[in-house]
């Protein structure tokens, strides 16, 4: 309709049911239940009844969940109720052996429910200190955290985004990135990246090392930009603010860089990277405040630049798989 997607109502957030919302709201289906078929086909009963009203209620002429995929989604549970077990057990053995165990949490940290830019979050937790609480771990079991980030930002629905670019440049982010949803085609929201935010992150995650991705997006700019601050009323801040409304109403204050209008695709050695990209990363190391150690120049796995950065130059194992 024309409207930023901030300047939307409210109920955006809430028109699509999923599964972390049904479970704070006490109406999901428990993995456990597979093991009892008669307990597991009243509790998918209640639940698709309630996705169904809810579905209608937001879309009344959608269509709701047909019999015969529940049906296949319900015989799917009962094939796998043999391996429903108590997972923490088997991770806190692996703890006892001193084996690694690597926790991926989903969801940005701004989509954090609790530290997040409330409504328009998920409904769970994000920050990394929720991750091995989650699998039935101590928190203490955590050790280190690596925060995954991209060279630039995005933000996928609805939301307060301040440093969004609805410009050229916005758009070639998108399209090199492919920033699209991987499974609806979606296309991301993009602008410049905000060190606020990350810092931020960095502070909330007890973030020890950042992995820069996407670097070679940014081959072709000539100029990159920064957001190292923000004015809110006229005056500077430095923090990200915990109403979303402020957020929205933020003016970023931006660092320029040069860019370096060289092809990094498929570079691994730091050392080969051009000038100007290794002093972006240098850059944002010292806005965050922990050591970028791991950049990606492109989409495979390879395409990895490992950096040993004092003090952390132990920190990655020696012969990291890639």
């Amino acid at each position: 309709d024309g409207r930023r997607p901030f300047e939307t109502t409210l109920r955006e957030p809430f028109r699509n049911p999923s599964p972390r919302r049904a479970r704070a709201a006490r109406t999901d289906v428990r993995m456990g239940l597979a093991r009892d078929e008669a307990r597991l086909r009243a509790a998918v009963d209640r639940a698709s009844g309630e996705l169904a009203r809810l579905a209608s209620h937001h879309d009344p002429a959608g269509d709701a969940p047909s019999a015969e995929a529940i049906e296949e989604a319900t015989r799917a549970l009962l094939e796998l109720a043999p391996l429903v077990d108590d997972v923490s057990l088997a991770l806190l053995d692996a703890v006892d052996r001193r084996e690694p165990i690597l926790f991926e949490g989903a969801q940005g940290t701004l989509l954090d429910v609790d530290r997040g830019t409330y409504p328009f979050v998920t409904s769970s937790g994000c920050l990394a200190g929720f991750a091995a609480p989650a699998c039935g771990l101590p928190a203490r079991a955590i050790d280190g955290v690596l925060a995954v980030m991209k060279a630039y930002t995005t933000r996928v629905g609805g939301g307060p985004f301040p440093t969004e670019l609805d410009d050229a440049t916005g758009a070639h982010l998108r399209d090199r990135g492919n920033e699209f949803g991987t499974t609806t085609g979606r296309p991301r929201r993009t602008g410049w990246f905000d060190a606020v935010a990350s810092r931020s992150a960095v502070r909330w995650n007890g973030v020890e090392a950042v992995a820069l991705t996407k670097l070679d997006v940014l081959d072709e700019l000539e100029e990159i930009r920064v957001a190292v601050a923000f004015t809110l009323d006229g005056e500077r801040i430095e923090r990200y603010p915990d109403d979303v409304e402020d957020v929205a109403r933020m003016v970023p204050v931006y660092e320029t860089l040069p860019g370096w209008r060289t092809d990094t695709r498929g570079v691994t050695d730091y050392a080969a990277l051009p000038a100007a990209a290794r002093d972006y990363i240098e850059h944002l190391q010292d806005l965050l405040g922990a050591p970028v150690v791991l950049a990606s120049t492109g989409p495979r796995r390879e395409e990895t630049v490992v950096r040993r950065v004092a003090p952390f130059d132990g920190w990655l194992p020696a012969g990291l798989p890639l």
